[in-house]
């Protein structure tokens, strides 16, 4: 897995239309339910993975734009190095957007909360995680946070076109990890 990056994230709990009762609330790497803290793409903060290389980072973007961080939740995020194209039904390189710099910052702590699949059709940043976007935890057993627990169940997953009628494609695999946030 690559260190692709943080975002500060307005953690929601699981909307009943989810029908997923096992689901608390929803880390996934998209904002499709839990929002990033901002419409941040517009600072042009971002590294080549379309999101933040450092905590700090995150702090300054919302300092300099009155942005309060108050109820957010920190996420750093490593990403499979592969992405699936599931029209070809195979594993495909990808790379950052070269014209952002990436110098992420490895975390002291994190501790690690599950893997989303998130579709990348555009390929620059995420796009939806099924799991919650579509719906797909009703289904698909993940835990409390609507993450799958382990790296092989999310391969293994798109391998056998479990996510072919949602969004998309290509998906990238992601690592959830949370850190606390002062």
């Amino acid at each position: 897995m690559i260190p692709a990056g943080y975002m500060a994230k307005r953690v929601e709990k699981s909307p009943d239309w989810l029908g997923a009762p096992n689901v608390d609330d929803i880390y996934s790497v998209s904002s499709c339910v839990s929002g990033a803290f901002a419409d941040y793409i517009n600072y042009w903060r971002h590294n080549g993975y379309w999101l933040f290389d450092s905590p700090d980072v995150i702090s300054q973007v919302a300092e300099r734009n009155a942005i309060d961080l108050e109820g957010a939740r920190l996420f750093y995020y490593e990403v499979h190095d592969y992405q699936f194209d599931q029209a070809a039904g195979r594993w495909v390189s990808f790379a950052p957007e070269p014209s952002f710099a990436l110098e992420v910052e490895r975390p002291a702590a994190a501790r690690l909360e599950g893997y989303d699949v998130v579709c990348f059709s555009v390929g620059t940043s995420p796009e939806c995680s099924p799991l919650s976007c579509n719906g797909l935890a009703k289904e698909i057993s993940t835990n409390r946070h609507c993450l799958l627990s382990s790296f092989e169940d999310a391969k293994g997953l798109l391998e056998t076109g479990r996510f072919v009628t949602c969004e998309p494609g290509p998906y990238r695999i992601f690592a959830v990890y949370l850190l606390d946030w002062p």
